[in-house]
């Protein structure tokens, strides 16, 4: 693994212990309203709900990318103060989860980014934004300057968005940042091209950078996609495949790691 240049770490990261108990994560693929409708975004709120519900004891359950929108590059920012965030709050209340979840937000400089909201029972706050854009993205999106690390029940998670972890050097600069855990929020279309790039990638950024990988991927339609790909999961430090949804939307799967 290339050493990594040193980073400021995130405002969500404030160091922990170098061997953390195990955690139980979740990974969700919950069916994605249809775009542009009043409700989209409320619908997408009560599904995330019920999926933290349905993953019971799992401190964290990982949802994909712009997962309250979907993939709809023209949609309002969300506000983590949003008031029609409150279902999923209370889910976490009830639960002791964070919920992490993919919409658009927009900085107090006016600068809009794809981000990951991290949800607890306390409210929503900006855990990562997408450093890697991919298509079209750059002519709304601004690109991060660095990436983000999460810390839960003093495990070091770094974070990605979809394009992020196409770049091995995202995920080196997080394990060189203690990482622990390699945290992914995607969408890969149904084709078979987007299917094998996805089976590739994630055993070998584990196996690489000797770190546990999570991936929450899309299944469905999500916004400009009519399909998408499923197969949300979780692999092992060596490689080895722990556990793997399949392609239908609504489906959780859990994990422990540790």
């Amino acid at each position: 693994m290339i050493a990594a240049p040193a980073l400021p770490p995130s405002p969500h990261f404030s160091g922990g212990p170098t061997v953390p108990a195990p955690l139980t994560v979740a990974v969700a693929q919950p069916a994605c309203a249809e775009p542009g409708r009043p409700d989209t975004v409320a619908v997408n709120v009560e599904r995330h709900a019920a999926a933290v519900r349905e993953a019971g004891a799992a401190r964290l359950v990982v949802f994909p990318e712009l997962s309250l929108t979907g993939y709809d590059l023209a949609a309002p920012s969300v506000d983590p103060s949003d008031e029609r965030l409150a279902p999923l709050v209370a889910a976490c209340a009830a639960t002791g989860a964070t919920a992490l979840v993919g919409a658009p937000v927009t900085d107090p400089d006016g600068r809009d980014f794809i981000a990951t909201l991290a949800v607890t029972g306390a409210g929503a706050s900006v855990a990562c934004r997408k450093t890697n854009l991919y298509g079209s993205e750059p002519e709304r999106f601004a690109a991060a300057e660095r990436p983000s690390l999460l810390e839960l029940d003093g495990w070091r998670l770094g974070l990605a968005i979809c394009a992020d972890a196409a770049d091995p050097g995202h995920a080196e600069r997080l394990v060189g940042l203690g990482a622990e855990a390699y945290v992914a929020s995607t969408l890969y279309g149904a084709g078979p091209e987007a299917l094998a790039t996805k089976a590739a990638r994630y055993p070998a950024r584990a196996a690489d950078n000797g770190v546990w990988v999570v991936l929450a991927t899309a299944a469905g339609p999500s916004g400009e996609f009519a399909a998408s790909s499923g197969g949300s999961g979780v692999w092992a430090p060596d490689g080895g495949e722990v556990v793997k949804a399949g392609t239908g939307t609504g489906e959780v799967v859990t994990a422990v790691l540790g």
